[in-house]
């Protein structure tokens, strides 16, 4: 009945609007197709998705959510009372104006929209006005003095007057107020807690909030680029964003917002396992380099010399890996190790894209330029498993994941990730099926992985890095000039001299940039409904990790490295992140 009731009132409110479900979709972040089932009584929607549509629809949520039970509306009742008028404690007990209405508001929100909205309003009405008691008393002797004394009368009537209001509408009004909890979004009670915590350090009990430095020397604090990071999100249409900044080598910054199943309205955690796409190439190359310092690998050896077989009949399980189509080019034999991971095979990225015939060629001669190719690395892969007599899934394990405690990484699917990764999305926050790699580790793209476990990888690299270990040399050094419009797409075919200036290369696994501040190394994954970049500028000891599950995410990667790291130098209309309000 009360979904029945709910789907009458959306589409009463919608025609006295004079909308279409297509006009209400736009003005909202609901889907046609999710505004189409409500309607239909189909589902029972979350209180997120009601908010949304209220707020588009200019209405209370209460207007399309109803009770129905006279003594549940009594109980209601009892419990709003108690939310609006405990603070009034506040006058005997320093700070319980706060609390209580805060544990309450905790306590209650998730059992009626009218708890959170009610709820969310008191608590930000009395940060507020403690923000305002403070800034009063504390910035000027006299004159803020006076204000003090009569802030207190205001605030005691507008109480008052708000509890008279929910005895006769059900309505509340708290002008003045700052917005720390939102409507739209359940924010945690860690987060909560936090804000209140926030206003005892304003008040002289707390120390000051931890300022973190970008590349220019310019200082930030998460609070200070939290909001343009949640409104970036909002406006972009970005499902769910992780970010972990580093600096001195170690992680200053990590933190997650959003969802990592919006469908159910599952918040995205730190270590949710995400599809890392060709994030598995930056792992790939630190092993291939590690196998290179201990005598094993040769980068510049023809790969057909490691195997006993001519390399188009090297046994390969999956017939769409076979190397059979190489047979009767023999410029494969040209390839070297070094050519695979720097992206100058010859070969396109996947056999089966832009070619009918899904057969393996080699386009151009190799190791004298650069096009970014997928094949290239499975080919490396093959190498490495021969030599190392191991699958990578195992390699991986022993050299990369096990030492560095990355417990949520693998380049296989594990039972352990079950219920604990998050789904992609697609341009319309649609959720995706997961794609699961059951036995078929890629070094091209197979690997899972969390915010928490790479940002251990990347510091590690870092920490090398910024020794000039020899791994990193092998990593970091320049072994072809690149010089495309772009790294994908038609302009991939193209030349350009834009990025002379940054001297833009390719090392192994890593593409690399001349800045400032020293040389930078970029790495990048890209899937449907993933999207991920990483950059670390060693000499510094600083860097960042983006991750997300939405296909939007690309389109606030310029702002968010600007914001966080001041980033001005990646090369982002070659990596293809074009900034999500300018695109056509």
């Amino acid at each position: 009945m009360e979904t029945a009731t709910l789907a009458d009132r959306l589409r009463y409110q919608r025609k006295k609007k004079g909308w279409s479900q297509e006009e209400l979709s736009l003005r909202t972040q609901v889907t046609v197709r999710t505004i189409q089932r409500i309607e239909n009584a189909e589902v029972n929607p979350h209180l997120k998705t009601v908010t949304l549509l209220a707020t588009a629809l200019e209405i209370e949520v209460e207007d399309l959510l109803v009770l129905h039970d006279p003594k549940q509306e009594t109980l209601l009742l009892k419990w709003l009372l108690l939310l609006h008028a405990t603070p009034l404690l506040g006058l005997v007990l320093p700070l319980s104006n706060i609390l209580i209405p805060l544990f309450l508001w905790i306590h209650k929100r998730d059992d009626n929209p009218k708890y959170w909205e009610h709820g969310a309003k008191v608590v930000n009405f009395q940060i507020s006005f403690l923000i305002y008691a403070i800034i009063s008393f504390g910035l000027f002797m006299f004159m803020g003095y006076r204000l003090f004394l009569f802030l207190i009368p205001i605030w005691v009537a507008i109480i008052l007057l708000n509890i008279g209001m929910v005895i006769k509408k059900g309505r509340c009004f708290y002008p003045m107020a700052i917005p720390f909890l939102m409507g739209q979004s359940k924010k945690p009670p860690t987060q909560v807690l936090s804000a209140v915590l926030l206003l005892l350090c304003l008040g002289g009990y707390g120390q000051s909030e931890k300022h973190m430095e970008r590349l220019d020397e310019s200082r930030i604090t998460k609070n200070s680029v939290e909001p343009r990071i949640e409104r970036l999100m909002q406006q972009a249409q970005v499902t769910g964003l992780g970010i972990t900044l580093f600096d001195q080598n170690t992680p200053v910054l990590q933190e997650v917002w959003g969802y990592a199943d919006l469908e159910k309205g599952i918040p995205l955690k730190k270590d949710h396992v995400f599809y890392a796409a060709s994030l598995s190439k930056s792992v790939f190359a630190y092993i291939v380099a590690q196998m290179v310092l201990d005598g094993k690998l040769d980068l510049d050896r023809p790969v057909y010399t490691y195997f006993d077989v001519p390399l188009p009949d090297l046994p390969i399980s999956q017939d769409f890996r076979k190397l059979s189509d190489l047979h009767g080019d023999e410029r494969y034999k040209k390839i070297t190790l070094r050519m695979c991971l720097s992206h100058t095979t010859g070969f396109p990225n996947w056999r089966w894209l832009d070619n009918k015939a899904r057969k393996l060629r080699i386009l151009f001669e190799p190791g004298t330029h650069h096009a970014y190719s997928g094949e290239g690395f499975m080919l490396a892969q093959w190498v490495v498993e021969y030599v190392a007599q191991k699958p990578l899934e195992v390699l991986a394990r022993e050299l990369v994941f096990e030492p560095l405690q990355m417990e949520q990484t693998d380049y296989l699917w594990q039972k352990r990730f079950e219920g604990n990764f998050c789904y992609g999305h697609d341009k319309a926050q649609e959720k995706l099926p997961k794609d699961i790699e059951l036995d078929d580790a890629a070094a091209a793209g197979s690997m899972e992985t969390t915010l928490k476990d790479y940002s251990k990888f990347l510091g590690h690299v870092l920490r090398l890095a910024s020794a000039r270990s020899e791994l990193t040399n092998l990593l970091f050094h320049p072994n072809i000039k690149i010089r495309t419009q772009a790294q994908f797409g038609p302009l991939a075919a193209k030349q350009t001299d834009a990025y002379d200036t940054l001297s833009l290369s390719y090392g192994l696994g890593w593409a690399l940039i001349d800045t400032p501040y020293g040389m930078a190394a970029l790495r990048g994954g890209h899937s449907e409904g993933f999207q991920h970049y990483s950059i670390l500028f060693p000499e510094q000891g600083k860097g960042m990790l983006i991750m997300s599950n939405s296909d939007n995410a690309e389109g606030i990667f310029k702002e968010l490295l600007e914001l966080l790291l001041g980033d001005t130098f990646t090369p982002w209309q070659w990596k293809g992140y074009i900034p999500y309000n300018v695109k056509s």
